[in-house]
């Protein structure tokens, strides 16, 4: 049977890829903590909890556009939160908060102006919370795995932003045109 849907506009499609991609790594990341440090990757398992929201964006997007296009930055946003939580500030997890404003900035029409300013606010708003209220990791890291962590997190940030400007190149151009 044929699916008889309207396809999914350029922008919530270019979020849909992100966050099938993300969702696609997320049991990756407690393997490189094993393989890279060694220790805590008990503790690294906890990053998989957010996978499943990661996944209903994809799901959401068929019903409401929008709300997808909110949704990805929101999940990333509260993931890194959690993560920060789970790693401390000093493993880089907070670096996560780039690509969450950087799809802040690409994922909304001119028209969806405040919803675009409001969730660049709330990424900063976590931002600050996350670097002054956080309080103690959940688990204890040594020097070197903070080092070890922070290269690993840097290079995740510096692969998504690079996946993300790639995927939404040219995107603008098409939801005009598709809009016209």
């Amino acid at each position: 049977m044929a699916d008889s849907r309207p396809p999914l506009d350029p922008l919530t499609q270019a979020t849909v890829t992100v966050a099938w991609v993300i969702f696609a790594n997320k049991p990756f990341y407690p393997l490189y903590v094993w393989y890279l440090v060694g220790n805590g990757v008990t503790a690294s398992l906890g990053t998989l909890l957010a996978a499943p929201f990661f996944l209903a964006i994809p799901f959401i997007a068929r019903h409401a556009p929008l709300a997808a296009r909110l949704a990805l930055p929101l999940v990333g946003t509260l993931d890194t939160l959690f993560e920060t939580k789970l790693f401390g500030t000093g493993s880089g997890t907070q670096l996560f908060l780039a690509p969450c404003i950087m799809l802040a900035a690409l994922s909304f029409r001119s028209e969806e102006t405040w919803w675009q300013r409001g969730m660049a606010a709330f990424v900063f708003l976590v931002f600050v919370l996350s670097r002054y209220a956080i309080g103690a990791p959940l688990h204890a890291w040594s020097d070197a795995d903070l080092s070890t962590l922070i290269n690993l997190n840097a290079f995740a940030v510096a692969s998504l932003m690079a996946f993300i400007a790639l995927r939404y190149a040219g995107v603008r151009q098409a939801a005009k045109a598709n809009d016209q």
